[in-house]
């Protein structure tokens, strides 16, 4: 048993989901009428006002130390980016003048605050050169300039930051430098143990109170997390803290403690004690340990020398900089994506002194930046005005680059995710996203009058991608022939498994989604970048060629011909694997391999689950054929997710999540952490590595496309499918013509919410 977060970690930063993708929430918002007034207007007047919901927020609107999604909503409307992305979440380079890429065959041009050149050189060294436009102000009239970035920077690689961004992880010149000689007050109070006696760091009562914490509210903390394994039939008892802790997550000695396992997700998170919230089993670590030693994880303490600069971010004038890295990263540009914080709001202009090595703050010491959390001030579309009573209160902002937002007040308000529609529909809401659904669809419908378009009278939908995809996983190493996972046998035999499988999937998924989600052929979402279009050369649809190399399928097949193809080709690989066929069936498997094979899914035990009439049909055709398929319908999620990453499952159906890097190395590389499939593949290895190593979109690009086909030839995975989320408007009173057209995961309405109209 897993916290999502603590899954979040294990995929750096992809989502790892299992079973029903429509269970996974995504940022919710919405809008309604609100009580506030601006420049003389009445919120009574509607174009005045749009009220979005929201899921809860935690108040932390901080550009540096958001977390949630519904925090980051804020974030995103107060803060200006310096990089932009576009709608499949690639990096727009050409910001000042503006970048027109095609989406689905359209043109769209984006702009953002800063142009940036990438240059790799000969040294293996790459240069981040940007150039900020020179007229842009933040909302209360403070001009911007560059050094509002570097100093955005600098916080970000404090050693004693601790929010989600990971730019410090990033091979900037001379970060490590940077960072060295400093430690956390918290890391080197555990390190030193409790029976330290050498106090020249701190004192001897800092360290009796951090210890009583430990021993008191840590201990209560992890024993949470045990009861509730307890509780949910993974442990044996309250004492049986070691199998407790490996049901989360965590390798204890038989006989720990509630303590051990507390010190172990204390070293596991470098003792953030606010990223070891991620474990919470219901309380709040914030709740049980004193605030002064909750504190101690953002206390910087000098224990050596260090840099007092990063040689890799070189200012290079007023509206310029460079920054240095010492190799190739093809992830480091998304984390170049931070929002321009004001210097004079968020640090201390006394102390910026950029020839003199003084960035707006002391190394070590983020108070001031921590200090106005709550209260965000940036350059974004809206600024923050106020937030009681769950709602958010935002106002526009004239001085946005872009122009300033038509509509006035833009409020989020807690909702909760059955109330959205009907919110709309009394007129308290004007945007949601709830969790898309065909009951929400059919809800929408009657609120419409019984027209199921997606433009309807009282409500328009927009559909958009969910970042992240459904699939069957294959084990290598438990379905293979001969004991060689990587053999034509040994992948002539899955292939087959695939083929029938695959077949399916139009019927399975349209069953179970409607028009909801859509089948996929490559082991990507639909929403990345580096996704194969259809009009790409050489798309295909996946394990649609029979063990020749030939199409299984024809123009103009009905259904069921389909089906019997599928299996007369499943016979050709079964076949070819050395299996024994006679008279259209299976009649013997060879050296190393079976007749009967397993998937495992976590369908609740009553087969719930998008993917499960898929495989129940497709087991079904195998049997025909002599070959046992056994779908092993699985009620507790957890024991699903042990099947696969133990290495003990033939098969399963699970999903991915997804970021805007596709970066394929922990899921597909022979080294790869999350490699559940057993893939061990020289030329994969390779070519993942390479898209790695270059900055070139359509270069790398390509690479994944030979790597994708790569894990098909191996059939490990079968793509399934690819569902949506929504947005659900109102469309008597936003005015639907100026909405964004083409929204993704990577582009909402908030995107040109500018342009965004009421009625």
């Amino acid at each position: 048993m897993k916290s999502t977060k603590k899954f979040t970690a294990l995929l750096l930063t992809l989502c790892m989901v299992a079973g029903v993708l429509a269970g996974c929430s995504q940022t919710q918002s919405t809008a309604t009428t609100a009580d506030s007034t601006a420049s003389g207007t009445s919120t009574s007047d509607n174009a005045s006002t749009l009220v979005a919901s929201s899921n809860h927020f935690e108040g932390k609107f901080s550009p540096f130390f958001a977390q949630s999604a519904e925090d980051n909503d804020i974030v995103e409307m107060t803060q200006l980016p310096l990089l932009t992305t576009d709608r499949v979440g690639a990096i727009v380079e050409n910001g000042i003048e503006g970048e027109t890429i095609s989406y689905n065959g359209v043109d769209y041009t984006y702009y953002g605050p800063a142009d940036l050149k990438i240059t790799e050189n000969e040294d293996g060294t790459v240069y981040y050169d940007f150039t900020l436009r020179d007229d842009l102000v933040f909302s209360d009239g403070t001009p911007i300039d560059i050094d509002d970035v570097i100093f955005s920077l600098y916080v970000y690689a404090d050693p004693t930051y601790d929010g989600s961004a990971t730019l410090y992880s990033q091979p900037i010149l001379g970060m490590d430098a940077y960072r060295s000689g400093m430690a956390t007050l918290s890391s080197l109070l555990a390190a030193a143990g409790e029976d330290n006696t050498d106090f020249s760091l701190w004192t001897q009562e800092q360290q009796t109170a951090f210890w009583e914490a430990v021993n008191e509210g840590g201990v209560a903390f992890a024993q949470e997390i045990v009861d509730a394994c307890v509780e949910q039939g993974y442990a044996a008892d309250a004492n049986d803290v070691a199998t407790a802790a490996a049901a989360w997550g965590f390798e204890l000695a038989d006989g720990a403690t509630a303590k051990d396992f507390f010190m172990a997700i204390g070293e596991q998170y470098g003792w953030n004690f606010s990223q070891m919230e991620a474990e919470t089993a219901g309380s709040a670590l914030a709740d049980l340990i004193p605030e002064e030693v909750y504190n101690y994880s953002t206390v910087g303490v000098e224990t050596g020398e260090s840099a007092n600069y990063i040689e890799g971010i070189q200012r290079t004038g007023d509206y310029s900089m460079r920054i240095v890295a010492t190799e190739i990263a093809a992830n480091m540009v998304y984390q170049l994506q931070i929002p321009i914080a004001p210097l004079h709001y968020y640090g201390d202009e006394s102390l910026y002194d950029y020839d003199n090595h003084s960035f707006g703050f002391e190394k070590g010491d983020l108070s001031k930046v921590r200090s106005v959390t709550g209260t965000p001030l940036g350059a974004g579309a809206y600024t923050f005005s106020d937030y009681s009573n769950g709602t958010v209160y935002l106002e526009a902002n004239e001085s946005y680059y872009k122009g300033e937002p038509k509509i006035q007040h833009l409020n989020f308000l807690e909702s909760q995710d059955a109330d959205k529609v009907p919110a709309i529909a009394t007129g308290t809401i004007d945007i949601a996203n709830p969790s898309y659904s065909d009951q929400i669809r059919q809800q929408i419908t009657e609120y419409n009058g019984g027209d199921d378009s997606l433009d309807g009278s009282e409500m328009t939908i927009r559909l958009y991608d969910f970042l992240g995809y459904g699939y069957v996983g294959l084990s290598a190493e438990n379905i293979m022939v001969g004991g060689d996972p990587a053999s034509e046998q040994s992948r002539n035999l899955r292939k087959a498994i695939a083929t029938v499988i695959s077949v399916y999937r139009d019927e399975g998924i349209n069953s179970y989604y409607g028009d909801t989600a859509s089948v996929i052929n490559y082991p990507i979402s639909s929403t990345s970048w580096a996704a194969p279009q259809v009009t790409d050369d050489g798309y295909q649809v996946a394990y649609s060629v029979d063990v020749n190399g030939n199409p299984i399928y024809t123009e103009g097949m009905s259904t069921e011909e389909r089906y019997n193809a599928a299996l007369q080709a499943a016979l050709g690989f079964l076949e070819a694997a050395g299996y024994t066929v006679e008279n259209g069936k299976v009649t013997a498997a060879p050296e190393g391999a079976k007749l009967n094979y397993q998937i495992n899914i976590g369908g609740g035990g009553e087969g719930n689950h998008p993917t499960f009439l898929i495989l129940h049909n497709a087991s079904q055709a195998l049997a025909s054929i002599g070959f046992t398929l056994t779908i092993n319908d699985i009620a507790q999620a957890n024991d699903l997710y042990q099947s696969y990453q133990s290495g003990q499952a033939e098969g399963w159906a699970a999903a991915w999540g997804a970021t805007s890097d596709p970066d394929m190395y922990q899921l597909y590389h022979s080294a790869g952490s999350t490699n559940y499939y057993k893939v061990n593949d020289a030329d994969l290895d390779e070519l993942i590595v390479a898209a790695r190593q270059s900055t070139d979109q359509s270069y790398r690009k390509g690479l994944y496309k030979a790597a994708m086909e790569i894990v098909l030839d191996w059939a490990v995975e079968i793509p399934v499918y690819q569902r949506s989320e929504c947005y659900v408007f109102s469309t008597e009173r936003v005015n639907i013509d100026t909405l964004t057209p083409d929204m993704t995961p990577y582009w909402s309405w908030m995107n040109e919410i500018e342009t965004l109209e009421m009625n």
